[in-house]
């Protein structure tokens, strides 16, 4: 069919429904029969309740699920304006027979009528409006929080759960990483689960750490607690607070140097070292970390390394020399702390260096400290001679105090 003539019979179909209406206005005596058209009365709107409407709006495809979009999507931005809310009470409070009071009492047909302004009822629905917007985290014990705000790594779970008749007691569990990990399935595809690294000691030199994997936090939590308390190991502390001597251990790329402190340095190391010495009972050690900071190498890397040490006899045993230490801190004072087992003939003059042998024949690299901008200065020079006579004048009191009191 020609386009022209199908534009031809439209135009002229228009024209006589315009004359039509004219006559129509021209002669209203004249019958009008009306037109009755089919309305529906339901929509997508009032087919569905409103959290499905507002979840078709802010919700993420499954894919966008995997990239990781919308985490925050989940949270009801909305506020329940109706809660605390009574018919019939409010800025304009009424009574409305059969809604907020019956129709009759006794013999006394109630009628509607206004009430008096209550203010309390209006504020009270205020502040309940004011507390839904406002969510707060509940606040941490600063004993029970974490390396950082209230994140799990660093924190305590507790012992671990009984086994058998035998209880933990004193035991103490904190974990060290708290992870995501996915998994991919022929059936189920990309599968999520919560991977948990935690420690577990006494305080008193028995500790133990495991890693465990479960679809739910709480299940990883209590297996990797659980799990940890199964592999327990016996760690020699000296004097019960440090290491016996300095050593070098490493797991994959990871190296950790280990130095023995005096009685009240501290523990100066990672985060993670930090917390399995406090689990231990190391109370004063220096660590260093080189290469991997992976946590899971840290570790193993640093129970290795306390599973190594030795002994002052085991080391007098090997060696056949005497174990003898200089205490700075008591004016050079030597303290015999091995003795070789066996009677030997041969008596050995040189002195060996104990921190060598210990870590393995391995010397740590320090670095020359860089003199200042103004070492060789003209008025350096003069400085240094006039403090010339005040040198070593605190170490030369510190010295008297203590012979005095000693």
């Amino acid at each position: 069919m020609n386009q022209n003539f199908v534009g031809r019979f439209f135009v002229k179909a228009w024209r006589s429904q315009i004359l039509y209406c004219g006559q129509q206005f021209f002669n209203p005596k004249q019958q009008v029969t009306p037109n009755y058209f089919c309305l529906r009365n339901t929509s997508f709107f009032n087919k569905l309740p409103a959290e499905d409407i507002w979840r078709g709006v802010t919700a993420v495809s499954n894919a966008g699920k995997k990239r990781g979009r919308g985490k925050g999507s989940g949270k009801k931005v909305a506020k329940d304006l109706n809660k605390g809310q009574t018919i019939g009470l409010g800025k304009s409070s009424r009574i409305w027979p059969g809604l907020n009071s019956p129709v009759i009492r006794g013999n006394e047909v109630i009628h509607q009528q206004k009430l008096d302004k209550n203010l309390d009822i209006e504020n009270g629905v205020m502040k309940i409006r004011d507390s839904m917007g406002n969510f707060r985290l509940m606040k941490l014990n600063p004993i029970d929080r974490g390396w950082s705000g209230s994140k799990m790594s660093g924190r305590s779970i507790g012992s671990p759960d009984l086994v058998g008749e035998e209880e933990f007691i004193s035991f103490d569990t904190r974990v060290l990483e708290n992870k995501i990990v996915f998994i991919m399935k022929g059936n189920m595809g990309r599968k999520r689960r919560y991977s948990v690294l935690s420690v577990t000691g006494n305080g008193k030199g028995l500790a133990g750490f495991a890693t465990a994997k479960a679809p739910e936090v709480r299940t990883a939590l209590r297996k990797s607690k659980n799990r940890a308390g199964q592999k327990l190991i016996n760690i020699n502390l000296c004097e019960n607070r440090t290491i016996y001597h300095d050593f070098r251990t490493d797991f994959g790329q990871t190296k950790i140097y280990c130095f023995q402190k005096p009685y009240g340095y501290g523990l100066v190391c990672h985060r993670s070292i930090q917390t399995i010495c406090k689990v231990i009972g190391i109370k004063d050690l220096y660590a260093k970390i080189e290469g991997s900071t992976n946590l899971q190498h840290i570790v193993k890397a640093f129970f290795i390394g306390l599973m190594s040490q030795r002994s002052y006899q085991d080391i007098a045993n090997k060696t056949n020399f005497n174990i003898v230490e200089q205490q700075k801190t008591r004016n050079g004072y030597a303290e015999v702390k091995g003795i070789p087992s066996y009677n030997s003939t041969s008596v050995h003059t040189q002195i060996a260096d104990y921190m060598h042998f210990t870590l393995g024949n391995k010397i740590v690299l320090k670095q020359k400290a860089i003199l200042p901008f103004y070492a060789f200065t003209k008025g350096h020079e003069l400085h240094q001679i006039k403090a010339e006579r005040f040198r070593n004048q605190a170490g030369v009191r510190l010295h008297k105090l203590v012979n005095l009191y000693a």
